[in-house]
């Protein structure tokens, strides 16, 4: 990003640096080729007057030996030209000064000035320009016009002065350029420093965790400002969300009692029933108030587990290793048989503090909901399902009936429950949080078939994660 800025700041630099020098460099050219002009104007002025009295009295000698001192001290050639268009005399000789003539005639005012009119002034000699500065000055005024003044004056030393004054102004133009280019990168970084801090905390809000804030210390004021903005967002949703998982919570706990309460109510008017319907309407009652104490814990437990928030590198052998054995218990309970595959060196990007409860529910939902009698938990290396980079996968395998495919995609779905496990613990809500968490850690969640047993498909819950290396 701050490659990017300052891409964005050093042209912009220049080209401020360079919109006032460019124009400074113009106004000089103007003003020195106009103070060349103006003296060249004057001089030319003065020997128009000095040959109207020379050809009046015939007497050119004085004239040509003030053009020809003049042409020696400035090196400006100086010409008259008569009506006719001939050179009639001069600083030099005719021959000479009609060469130098014919070289500019085509570019001059010569004919202007003939008519009686002065010609227009030149424009700017820049330090590039090699063509001679031509002033032609009317001897006369009006119909009486007897002659034209030319002047021509190389324009090599002006293009040179001009050429100075702009290597002057490049060279004072780099202090500014320097001090612009130096002050960029400290100010680039001063801007970027509160952007850098919210992105880095919103990706850390975006793995789940709600308690970092922004220093919002620097910068210019309206970044400050927007880093205020998003320490109160981050913190008005964590209060919400806390106030949420507060609320189930308690809620849980508070249910609990009184619903213990009233299944033992219920149980001890069974003496003092007698008739058959009465008996049915209490089993029924018995039955129902089981279901709501299970419900109950199942809130309990998908809350704890939707409570998880971030994402750490973690060894699968250390998680699976704290819990095979109780899984193993667990199953043998129920009569299931369980066969882990607890690797070495196997590390992957996981729910902060998640992965083994994640665990934990895809095992009990596989001896709890699968009807089966084994139980299988793999871990393999590879590609995940959708082919999005490598992965590693961890299946928990079972011999059930399974789900069909459309069981398989509704099943991720909050409260959604198999028609065949209405009466059977639970919430609906476990899987669907499973997936949530994976896709949060940047992984997946798939179901697929599992361990098949003559027409029994099995299941297959599978938590693709990232890999990642030891931290």
């Amino acid at each position: 990003m701050l490659r990017r800025l300052l891409a964005l700041l050093l042209p912009a630099v220049f080209v401020l640096v360079a919109a006032v020098a460019v124009p400074i460099g113009g106004v000089i050219a103007q003003q020195r080729t106009q103070g060349v002009y103006v003296d060249l104007l004057a001089d030319a002025g003065r020997f128009a007057a000095l040959a109207r009295t020379a050809l009046e009295t015939d007497r050119p000698d004085a004239l040509t030996q003030e053009m020809a001192r003049y042409e020696d001290l400035y090196g400006v050639p100086a010409s008259i030209v008569a009506p006719d268009g001939r050179v009639v005399g001069g600083s030099g000789s005719v021959e000479r000064l009609e060469g130098v003539i014919a070289g500019v005639t085509t570019r001059t005012g010569v004919t202007a000035a003939m008519a009686g009119a002065r010609p227009e002034p030149p424009g700017a000699v820049w330090p590039w320009t090699t063509a001679p500065m031509v002033v032609a000055e009317p001897i006369g005024r009006d119909s009486e016009v007897v002659g034209v003044v030319v002047l021509v004056a190389p324009t090599k030393r002006l293009a040179s002065d001009v050429r100075t004054a702009w290597g002057w102004i490049a060279l004072a133009s780099l202090v500014p350029l320097a001090l612009l280019t130096a002050s960029a990168p400290p100010l680039s970084r001063w801007v970027l420093r509160p952007i850098r801090r919210l992105d880095a905390a919103t990706t850390a809000v975006a793995s789940g965790d709600l308690d970092v804030r922004v220093d919002a210390a620097g910068g210019p004021p309206e970044l400050r400002r927007l880093t205020e903005s998003f320490n109160t967002m981050v913190e008005v949703v964590r209060r919400a969300l806390d106030r949420q998982r507060a609320f189930v919570s308690e809620a849980s706990h508070q249910l609990r009692n009184p619903l213990a309460s009233l299944r033992l109510s219920v149980e001890n008017l069974a003496p003092h029933l007698s008739g058959p319907e009465a008996r049915e309407a209490h089993e029924v009652a018995v039955d129902e108030a089981t279901h709501m104490h299970r419900t109950l814990n199942s809130l309990l437990a998908a809350t704890r587990l939707e409570s998880v928030t971030g994402t750490e590198a973690v060894e699968l052998g250390q998680v699976l290793g704290t819990r095979v054995d109780r899984w193993r218990a667990l199953c043998g309970a129920r009569g299931f048989v369980l066969a882990a595959d607890v690797p070495e060196g196997v590390w992957v990007r996981a729910p902060a503090g998640g992965l083994g409860s994640i665990l934990d529910e895809l095992v009990s939902n596989a001896f709890r909901l699968s009807g089966g009698t084994r139980i299988e938990v793999r871990v393999r290396a590879g590609r995940a399902g959708s082919g999005e980079g490598d992965r590693v996968r961890i299946g928990v395998f079972d011999d059930g009936v399974g789900l069909t495919e459309q069981e398989r995609r509704s099943a991720v779905d909050r409260f959604w429950r198999s028609s065949r496990h209405q009466n059977v613990e639970g919430t609906g809500m476990g899987l669907a949080i499973v997936a949530d968490l994976a896709r949060e850690a940047g992984g997946e969640f798939l179901l697929e078939e599992g361990l098949a047993e003559g027409d029994r498909p099995g299941l297959a819950a599978v938590l693709a994660l990232p890999g990642a290396s030891p931290e």
